[in-house]
């Protein structure tokens, strides 16, 4: 992750802020709340997610606040070109729709700040926490997301997808302690096996669901269902 820094605006050193969404009320909204806080400045606005995605590798603003409900390019869209382009900077979520599904994508995906519109009160809350390298999620300022993981993995659909990526009983006996936070130390203990095949295990199980870091791999597990199913799936 980027190391926060003041951003160069001319006349003052501030943390630049690139406002995406299609509302335009929305935008004077957040503008006018920001424009009394000496510490951001905003330096672009985009009207849709291609937008967004275009000026944010042009600009790289410190912070870009995000709506999900955008045309052209959904908001979750524009996140996973980001992270799939690893394009730096800080990005919170402010939209509408954000339930636990959206929660979960949106961490997936390189969100550090997920906010309702309601919550616009918590705005600048949530820009300083993630710029000093926690998460922001609904009001809840976070070391980590681990309980938060959790916490989500409750509310989400009985109809979430079955499938189980050609992961074996021993692999998703690995994925679940690594959804649980255990290192790789503790997966061994608890499995009685050595690192050495847990790193194996967890060599396959990168390489079968395409995810590429621990926290990554955890929320797709628990979006996928992936772990707390029933033992022996092949």
């Amino acid at each position: 992750m980027r190391i926060a820094h003041m951003a160069e605006i001319p006349g003052s050193k501030k943390y630049s802020v690139l406002l995406a969404d299609d509302d335009p009320i929305v935008r004077d909204v957040v503008r006018a709340k920001l424009s009394s806080n000496s510490d951001f400045q905003i330096v672009g606005e985009a009207e849709d997610g291609k937008a967004a995605l275009e000026q944010f590798g042009n600009l790289h603003p410190d912070v870009l606040i995000l709506d999900l409900l955008m045309p052209n390019l959904p908001g979750i869209e524009t996140l996973r070109e980001i992270s799939a382009n690893r394009m730096q900077g800080h990005i919170i979520v402010f939209s509408s729709a954000v339930g636990p599904r959206q929660i979960v994508e949106a961490l997936q995906f390189g969100a550090r700040g997920i906010l309702g519109k309601n919550q616009i009160a918590n705005l600048e809350t949530a820009m300083h926490s993630v710029l000093d390298g926690k998460y922001f999620v609904e009001n809840r300022e976070l070391s980590d997301v681990k309980a938060l993981m959790v916490e989500l993995s409750g509310q989400l659909s009985d109809t979430a997808a079955t499938r189980s990526y050609g992961l074996t009983h021993r692999e998703l006996e690995v994925l679940g302690l690594v959804t649980e936070g255990c290192s790789n130390k503790e997966v061994a203990s608890r499995l009685s096996i050595t690192e050495d095949t847990v790193k194996r295990h967890l060599t396959n199980i990168f390489d079968k669901v395409g995810m590429s870091t621990r926290l990554e791999l955890a929320l797709f597990a628990l979006k996928n269902r992936l772990v707390g199913r029933a033992p022996g799936i092949a």
